[in-house]
């Protein structure tokens, strides 16, 4: 199996391809926008599980990234970039079909009984008209669109929460290519260090050799000028 960035690359490339495809078929294939209550609320929780692990395969691309080669990594930082923008693209659909459903849902449980007389404007003036009806689907829209905002402002942080995690992945990976590349030099110096400790014993060693062929060489000089001074007085 290939463990290489590119090939990491290229698989997270394919299961995202896969994902995004799913993905679009449920948002604009219309099948979500036929259901109604309970199971369409179940269907959009399976879009945003989807969503998320999309997010998840793009974090893994990001991380792979860096450790290709200059030569390469040009294209596939556009793929990269691509990936991202239709992805974001899915968001803002999904969010589009969210805003969607909350306001089916809330005119649904808003606009139960007519009053007689009462006009089919939901805004209208005309006598009859149920003025705490109209207040309470004006409110509920404000709260609609303060939930949005919120949502936006919460999908915002996890971007950049999601930025962060992905440049301290991206640091702890070079810190440890550091300590790798410093664990080889290492290891040379300690293999540079033996073969030194071996030159230095040979060469103690035939320093010890040359002090014996020294000390050898002088007692023999020292007994031939004994032996002639011996010769010289008592021969």
């Amino acid at each position: 199996m290939d463990n290489s960035p590119t090939a990491l690359f290229e698989n997270y490339d394919e299961d995202f391809k896969s994902l995004l495809t799913s993905l679009k078929q449920k948002l604009d294939g219309g099948a979500i926008r036929d259901l109604s209550g309970e199971q369409r609320k179940s269907s959009l929780k399976k879009v945003e599980a989807e969503l998320d692990e999309a997010e998840e395969i793009i974090s893994q691309m990001e991380i792979e990234l860096p450790s290709m080669p200059l030569s390469i990594r040009t294209p596939y930082q556009t793929r990269l970039a691509s990936s991202k923008s239709d992805l974001n693209k899915v968001k803002k659909a999904l969010k589009d079909l969210q805003r969607e459903s909350q306001r089916s849902d809330l005119l649904g449980s808003s606009g139960g009984k007519r009053h007689p007389g009462q006009s089919d404007s939901p805004y209208s003036d005309e006598p009859g008209y149920d003025r705490d009806q109209r207040g309470r689907l004006l409110a509920g829209t404000e709260t609609l669109n303060d939930g949005s905002r919120r949502l936006e402002n919460a999908h915002r942080i996890a971007l950049e929460t999601e930025d962060v995690g992905a440049d301290i992945l991206r640091n702890l990976r070079g810190q440890r290519e550091q300590i790798e590349h410093t664990r080889d030099t290492l290891t040379q110096a300690d293999s540079g260090i033996d073969r030194a400790s071996g030159t230095l014993k040979k060469m103690i060693w035939k320093m010890q050799q040359q002090r014996f062929l020294t000390a050898g060489i002088i007692a023999i000089l020292v007994f031939l000028i004994l032996l002639v001074l011996y010769s010289k007085i008592f021969g």
